[in-house]
């Protein structure tokens, strides 16, 4: 082994024009697979904490009776199936000593309504704001008006759905009290500005398998901006949770605490033939006084005000679940789908990747096109180290020739010529992905940042953070050895054919 890797090595520094090429194509091949892994590592964990942080959770409860797992991005906006017992999925969920925290909330496509275009769909996110601030506290920023207060009806409308409602009906969205803030409207908006017609507030009509629903009109009281990905956040107008009810078409928390007068329950409670004796022909004429009496008490309500709506009596779509400890995504959905199914709650807990969809697969798809880019470019590497080393094979001749007339046996030149590729991977390849690793750990230090929703696509969020892992490296090294050996196969075969005479007969 000793003489081989001399041998080798005296060889490689021999052609030091046919090495370095190799060398550089291996150093760049190892170098971009590092960087790209990284990339995409780091692009997969921004991708995960940004769903999973600032948007949708772990898990994601939803009804049993919903057929699709894809609850946020389903094709054709078909509405998500209604949970109506929020209140016993509320306790079993409080009693679950894995969970950090949850919220419920309703979620279905709706259409904007208005008198100079035809409908606009949009996606909305009904919710008690106050509650959504504590599960998700930096999700949203203002750019005009404000957030919405505690019990306030209104609705937020991200900058994203307003310049795609814009580009559809030609309206262009304000908060309540507010103007126009020149520097915010888009290119099309600007030249559009003599006849720009302003709105501070949605009509929105919902969208249900049952056909209950109903139009509510609702004021805008800000245009927000989700801190990152507002390409797939930015479609979630986020409403209040009692107008998005009456907006589906579901009951109301108000509308099940509202108190009714004793006449009304009595009329509710009455038989038919009580009815029937309301219409009697000796009713007609009665005493004054009697009469005045009897209508103070029917008129009197059981309380003077209406009691306060409890928000968790209300019908909900999905329940947002954060878990202490985010591993075994899939072990903790079925402990959690036990414990629902014993109360027989009618609802099941999915993951995230797959309540979110192709949004949850992105990473992967992306990883994807890397890997098929990267082996790509491997290819290239080993067609070009081919070449190289069956030319400097065929170059060798005499030199190979003269070592099989001595004795040198066809395996010892196939370990030659291995051992001149794997000191070239070695050396090069693994200056790549040292470089490659020291590029990686230095660019979060940069703090890249970008606003472009696309390029937010590429990093994961909002800031540019690779992250190299073990399996990275390797992957990146098992990729060098394959190179190798797949690059060796055919100029072996070309120097295990030279004989001794053919080196006579190139002298």
């Amino acid at each position: 082994m000793g003489i081989i890797l001399k041998i080798a090595w005296r060889n490689v520094l021999r052609h030091k024009g046919k090495s370095l090429v190799i060398g550089i194509i291996l150093f760049l091949g190892a170098f971009l697979m590092t960087l790209g892994n990284g990339l995409v590592s780091g692009m997969d964990r921004g991708l995960k904490n940004n769903i999973i942080n600032t948007f949708m959770g772990h898990l994601v409860i939803v009804s049993q009776k919903q057929k699709s797992d894809n609850v946020l991005f389903e094709l054709y906006g078909k509405a998500v199936a209604p949970i109506y017992n929020y209140k016993d999925i509320k306790a079993v969920l409080q009693a679950d000593p894995s969970i950090d925290r949850f919220l419920p909330v309703g979620k279905n496509m709706a259409l904007s309504l208005n008198e100079e275009s035809d409908p606009a769909g949009v996606f909305l996110l009904g919710t008690d704001f106050k509650a959504y601030k504590k599960m998700f506290p930096d999700n949203v920023t203002v750019v005009e008006g404000r957030l919405l207060n505690d019990n306030e009806r209104g609705v937020l409308v991200p900058v994203f759905t307003r310049k795609e409602i814009y580009n559809f009906t030609n309206l262009w969205f304000i908060p309540e009290g507010g103007t126009v803030v020149e520097q915010d409207l888009t290119p099309e908006a600007k030249e559009n500005r003599a006849s720009l017609k302003a709105k501070n507030n949605l009509v929105f009509l919902g969208s249900s398998d049952d056909n209950s629903t109903t139009d509510v009109r609702a004021g805008i009281k800000g245009i927000i901006k989700y801190k990152a990905l507002n390409t797939f956040w930015g479609h979630f107008l986020i409403l209040d949770i009692e107008s998005y009810r009456e907006c589906m078409g579901y009951f109301s928390a108000a509308q099940k605490a509202r108190e009714i007068t004793i006449q009304q329950r009595d009329l509710l409670a009455a038989q038919n033939e009580n009815l029937d004796n309301m219409f009697g022909e000796d009713v007609l004429v009665e005493d004054k006084k009697a009469e005045d009496t009897r209508n103070l008490s029917l008129t009197r309500v059981v309380k003077s005000q209406e009691a306060v709506a409890d928000v968790d009596s209300g019908a909900y779509n999905l329940i947002f679940i954060k878990l202490k400890d985010g591993r075994d995504l899939n072990k903790k959905a079925v402990a959690l789908n036990k414990k629902l199914q014993a109360q027989d709650l009618g609802v099941r807990a999915i993951t995230w990747e797959k309540g979110s969809g192709l949004i949850g697969s992105l990473a992967v798809v992306i990883k994807g096109f890397l890997i098929g880019f990267v082996a790509f470019l491997f290819l290239v590497a080993i067609i070009i180290i081919v070449n190289t080393l069956s030319m400097a094979a065929l170059e060798r001749v005499s030199e190979i020739g003269m070592m099989r007339a001595v004795g040198a046996q066809k395996g010892f030149i196939r370990a030659m010529f291995v051992g001149e590729t794997a000191i070239l991977s070695g050396t090069f390849g693994l200056t790549g992905i040292i470089l490659g690793a020291v590029v990686v750990c230095l660019l979060p230090a940069f703090n890249i940042t970008t606003d472009n929703d696309m390029i937010q696509l590429l990093y994961g969020g909002d800031t540019l953070r690779p992250v190299l892992t073990a399996m990275d490296v390797m992957v990146t090294v098992l990729e060098l050895i394959l190179v190798t050996l797949v690059s060796v196969i055919y100029p072996v075969k070309i120097a295990q054919r030279i004989t001794p005479l053919d080196a006579v007969m190139r002298d």
